[in-house]
């Protein structure tokens, strides 16, 4: 079997190591690798935990630059073959196979792994799962941009993507009200930094988007989305479609309801998701047009997936509930919730629906 790299780059990261690398030795038993840990400063006990798991230590000194980094870690490799990972990253299902495969048919492709987001959202822990580049040879490509880096191959040209049986949970969105807005606020600042060079780059608006949201400045966020939507961007790219979504929630959280009906006019363009479908669903809602919007929530179930949990089960069910509920079906309303499974807000309309009922009695 060929050996890896797993290269890493780390800050203050002890609240993660020892789960981190845990699960790196559970799932990787049986098959060659080193871990290659590049600190760029820490002041916690990162370094010392990571010593406990004979991983390979360096230190490189921050320059604000994410992408120096993550190459410098590149560099510090033994093996050719590198998994890129994040130390909020656990690895939780892995079919090792699947490196030697790719290896030899794809000796210039990139590796794609699934890595299932944890928000929390509606008291309960959201899971918005994504695809991200991770496994390749690094004598051909590279990282570039200093923040939210992106691949890139040495040659310039577009390469070739192949799912892997690789699967992490991330933990990055969790996190105290202070470590989130430290985090925010390192983001911007590296984000509107890159913005004065390419003031025409929707991404960069989406990505100033994210971490507002992610502190709770809605008005913020939805200043910097409607930025971004400005431009002439692909509905089929993943990040737009999460700028769309991520958007319309944010105007519904600041009850700007009538604002947000202007979706309908880029319906056709992103109603090939659940999660856009029960967005709409939602605003129909909150405009009081009830038919239009249970029928978008009922549409949402017919899709076969989804990328945030429950956008095709358990979130339509719990609005079609309620949407019952307030047409005074109680009867039906019940039956919805109890098909939502474990959703906390379901439940909780259950338990108080359960006791009126008990209560007339």
């Amino acid at each position: 079997m060929t050996p890896i790299s797993i290269c890493v780059i780390a800050k203050n990261e002890e609240k993660h190591m020892d789960a981190f690398l845990s699960a790196i030795r559970e799932h990787m038993k049986g098959y060659p690798y080193e871990v290659v840990l590049v600190d760029t400063g820490s002041t916690d006990r990162t370094v010392e935990i990571a010593s406990r798991y004979n991983t390979k230590i360096f230190h490189f000194d921050w320059i604000d630059d994410f992408s120096a980094a993550r190459n410098y870690s590149l560099s510090c490799a033994s093996f050719s073959w590198v998994l890129v990972l994040d130390c909020d990253e656990y690895l939780t299902d892995i079919k090792t196979e699947c490196f030697e495969q790719m290896m030899k048919q794809y000796p210039r492709g990139v590796g794609m792994i699934v890595r299932k987001n944890h928000c929390w959202s509606n008291g309960s822990d959201r899971i918005f799962t994504d695809d991200v580049n991770r496994f390749f040879c690094r004598k051909h490509y590279h990282y570039e941009d200093m923040i939210h880096e992106q691949l890139c191959a040495n040659n310039g040209q577009p390469y070739e993507m192949v799912n892997l049986p690789v699967a992490v949970e991330h933990f990055g969105y969790n996190g105290t009200k202070e470590e989130l807005e430290a985090k925010a606020r390192r983001n911007n600042e590296l984000l509107f930094r890159m913005l004065e060079e390419h003031p025409d780059d929707p991404y960069l608006y989406f990505q100033i988007g994210q971490s507002y949201n992610l502190i709770d400045e809605t008005e913020k966020a939805c200043e910097y989305y409607a930025k971004g939507l400005e431009f002439d961007v692909n509905p089929e790219l993943e990040y737009v479609q999460l700028m769309v979504h991520s958007y319309g929630c944010a105007l519904l959280n600041l009850k700007r309801y009538q604002e947000a009906l202007a979706f309908e006019n880029i319906y056709d363009a992103f109603a090939t998701t659940p999660e856009f479908v029960c967005l709409m669903g939602q605003i129909y809602m909150k405009n009081g047009m009830l038919l239009k919007a249970m029928k978008e929530f009922l549409k949402a179930t017919t899709f076969p997936a989804c990328d945030m949990e429950g956008a095709n089960t358990f979130t339509p069910l719990y609005n079609m509930g309620r949407i019952n509920e307030m047409m005074g079906d109680q009867d039906s309303a019940m039956k919805l919730y109890e098909s939502c499974g474990s959703y906390p807000p379901a439940q909780e309309r259950l338990k108080a629906l359960r006791g009126l009922q008990d209560g007339r009695i």
